[in-house]
């Protein structure tokens, strides 16, 4: 039976550009999630788009003296398209600045506060003397109190992954100018996150194929008790609180933004032509929501919207939240804040997307940080690439059209080695699919890999250019069996790279294209014509690592 499986991707603050610790994280596990579902023949929506709202996009726009409508269109525009450039396969790709998703929040704001599960309190928030303005939670910095790290923020310290609020933070200080701010009472509309602590820890407890630092993050906050937080917040950019006298505030961007998951699936059901579609992944019981996450956002996602979720009522809890550790470069991780990055829009002028897809996949950092270097991305481009995959595929199909018209041989017997080929065709299958599934995607890479090995070994074996001067026949067999391989090879890599699997599809079988064939190990025709090989990747020079760290370092 077809599974119904919402791939709910983080949405990134517009403020900046795309950069690969972006993408390692969140973009390209759900892609290939997502493209696995659809090719196994579930039904698959994936949704995200940009948060527009926030104090980093209005402070930016503040330093730029333009509207933070103007800094978020802009941001918008680049990352939309640098993610499709990616090919990763968004039903929809939207943003937070829409009527739609208003209307949304306001739905589900207005209903929880009839709930009484949002109450009004009088808070005290730190003010900047220096910039006369309440300072978000991501724009003040202090010593966290719990595990003594001094870059922690007003709203989550990174070190240990507990949520606060600013008045938690020892020797607060402006995270704009570092000046100290004061602490001014200001009126909010409270959600009481408490009430629902039972419910979650319950709920939690049930989910042991989680990985384990969300796990562990979790239940952490929640052995420390749930408190009221905080969900409007003194700004005027972001999503306007129906509510008299709250005409100087704005939604909290973790209340609101959250909510753009359930926005944007209302939003593709409308736009798919059935506005109740949604209803397959929130209502039923049998949707399965999956939720691609940086580690820094766990709480967010397993706590906070969950209660949002509980406190509305009638809809589905997070599947699971897959969340990714950090990706390093230098010994550092990516951060847009410190210009510490490998930018994505400026990669993509230089290189193809699916090498890039398969490096990343390669080192993701599922279980523990991990690290981007030019010379990893290159061996992996060259050694992997084009050494093992573009290498069989480009002897198979190359030795296949030279010596049979441009067609597939007719078989004859097979022997034990390519009987074992065939099955190693359908134990990759089974491997891919089932690592992918349970979103281990670095092992379902390493399971396609291995049937590559397994083809090179296979036809260096077998030395088909050799026998089919003596033995026609019996190269005919090798090269069928080598077709099946490359095949599957299109297969098993297409959630990896898409694109690369698309033109093995196009050599092998001319029209229509891998999703269609499903997940399964398609027969392989005597007689049908094949098209012309060509190269599916390019190999890298190596003076690409120094040209690249130079440029890392402004030495370029």
């Amino acid at each position: 039976m077809s599974r119904k499986i919402l791939v709910a991707v983080a949405w990134p603050y517009v403020n900046g550009e795309p950069h690969l610790g972006h993408i390692a994280g969140m973009n390209v596990p759900a892609d290939i999630f997502a493209r696995y579902h659809r090719i196994a023949g579930n039904d698959v929506v994936m949704v995200s788009g940009s948060d527009m709202h926030g104090t980093p996009t209005m402070l930016k726009a503040s330093d730029e003296g333009v509207s933070p409508e103007e800094i978020s269109g802009r941001y918008h525009a680049i990352w939309s398209k640098a993610l499709q450039d990616m090919h990763f396969s968004y039903d929809l790709y939207t943003h937070t600045h829409t009527d739609q998703h208003r209307d949304v929040v306001h739905d589900l704001f207005n209903t929880i506060k009839k709930k009484g599960y949002l109450v009004e309190e009088t808070q005290s928030m730190p003010f900047s003397e220096t910039e006369q303005r309440f300072l978000s939670d991501r724009f003040v910095e202090g010593t966290c109190p719990h595990c003594s790290y001094e870059s922690a923020r007003g709203d989550q310290c990174d070190n240990c992954g507990r949520t606060l609020d600013p008045i938690d933070l020892i020797d607060i200080r402006s995270g704009r100018d570092g000046s100290t701010p004061v602490f001014k009472d200001t009126t909010h509309q409270m959600f009481t996150l408490g009430a629902f602590q039972e419910q979650l820890e319950e709920w939690v407890s049930g989910k042991d194929e989680w990985r384990q630092n969300v796990r562990n993050q979790t239940l952490g906050m929640l052995r420390e008790g749930l408190h009221n937080r905080a969900m409007t917040r003194d700004i005027d950019w972001g999503v306007p609180v129906p509510l008299e006298g709250y005409g100087n505030k704005r939604f909290y961007v973790w209340f609101e933004a959250v909510m753009g998951y359930f926005s944007a699936t209302k939003a593709w059901a409308v736009n798919s032509g059935d506005p109740d579609a949604w209803k397959r992944f929130w209502v039923e019981p049998d949707g399965e929501t999956y939720y691609f996450q940086g580690k820094d956002n766990v709480p967010f996602h397993t706590v906070i919207w969950p209660a949002i979720l509980l406190a509305y009522g009638g809809l589905n809890l997070p599947t699971d939240v897959v969340a990714n550790e950090y990706l390093n470069l230098g010994g550092f991780d990516f951060s847009k804040s410190r210009g510490h990055a490998v930018w994505l829009p400026d990669f993509l002028t230089r290189y193809d997307p699916d090498p890039l897809r398969y490096y990343l996949a390669s080192i993701m950092p599922e279980t523990s940080d991990s690290e981007f270097s030019w010379e990893g991305f290159v061996a992996a481009n060259n050694n992997e690439l084009v050494a093992n995959i573009g290498n069989f595929v480009h002897r198979i199909l190359t030795i296949t059209t030279r010596n049979f018209d441009n067609a597939v041989p007719t078989l004859g017997d097979l022997d034990d080695a390519d009987k074992a080929a065939l099955e190693a065709c359908d134990i990759a299958l089974k491997e891919v699919g089932e690592a992918i599934d349970g979103r281990n995607f670095r092992a379902g890479l390493r399971a396609a890999m291995r049937l590559g090995q397994h083809g090179n070994r296979y036809v260096d074996a077998k030395e088909p250019w050799k026998v089919v001067k003596s033995d026609k026949d019996a190269a005919a067999t090798t090269l069928w069996v080598g077709l099946n391989i490359v095949s599957t090879l299109r297969t098993v890599f297409y959630p990896y790279i898409p694109s690369s699997t698309e033109k093995i599809h196009g050599m092998l079988f001319g029209e229509g294209d891998v999703l269609s064939d499903g997940w399964g190990r398609r027969e392989i025709i005597p007689g049908t014509p094949l098209e012309k090989p060509t190269p599916l990747f390019k190999k890298l020079d190596e003076y690409v690592v120094e040209e690249e760290n130079a440029r890392l370092t402004g030495d370029a």
